[in-house]
């Protein structure tokens, strides 16, 4: 039978355990140990690169990666390197789909009448670029000093949302957009006007 008092404490002399410090990938949020099991093997190494550099030498030196494979069987070895080459071909792919998606998507800045000469404006497809559609919000309140947040778009289904902002505002946010967000391409930005339709009688 263990008594808790004769387990060794830091009040009986010992010494106190301290936590380990475990540093996350940036890219994966694992482990670095275990960046090889997801789809950025490229990104993860990239980052730990510079990030953690004593690190990555110890994981992904020569001698390593060598003492790595010697324990693996001839059919392993050949498996590990086909798995690495689909993993970066998987990698490289979305990152392509990515750019194409980002080059295609389209940022809607739309002036909405909602009363007679009461207007707001809703701009959609921020999120696309990599944008936190939260802090565009904020950031489009505190320029122009006037309601902004963040709500579901309109279209039943589609699950995106838009920043909603009171005010006709639809150049003074395309310019706002062109001059601070970098992320978002000028060419693919369009302004569109949508008129309430009127309630028939």
């Amino acid at each position: 039978m263990v008594i808790m008092a004769d387990v060794a404490s830091p009040a009986n002399g010992a010494a106190a355990f301290k936590p380990k410090d475990i540093v996350y990938c940036g890219v994966c949020t694992l482990p670095p140990e275990y960046c090889e099991f997801g789809g950025t093997v490229k990104k993860c190494e990239e980052w730990l690169e510079k990030n953690h550099a004593d690190m990555h030498d110890r994981l992904y030196s020569e001698e390593a990666l060598s003492a790595g494979v010697a324990t693996l069987s001839v059919d392993a070895q050949k498996r590990a390197a086909k798995d690495a080459q689909k993993k970066a071909a998987k990698a490289d792919a979305a990152e392509a789909r990515d750019a194409e998606k980002k080059a295609s998507s389209k940022v809607l800045i739309k002036r909405v009448e909602r009363n007679k000469r009461k207007y707001v404006t809703a701009v959609s497809g921020l999120e696309a670029h990599g944008l936190d559609l939260k802090k565009v919000a904020k950031d489009f309140g505190k320029k122009f000093a006037t309601g902004s947040s963040v709500t579901d778009l309109p279209s039943a289904g589609t699950g995106g949302k838009e920043v909603t902002v009171q005010g006709d505002l639809s150049d003074d946010i395309y310019d706002y957009i062109v001059e601070n967000y970098t992320a978002v391409p000028e060419d693919n930005i369009e302004c569109i006007e949508d008129k309430k339709k009127k309630a028939s009688s």
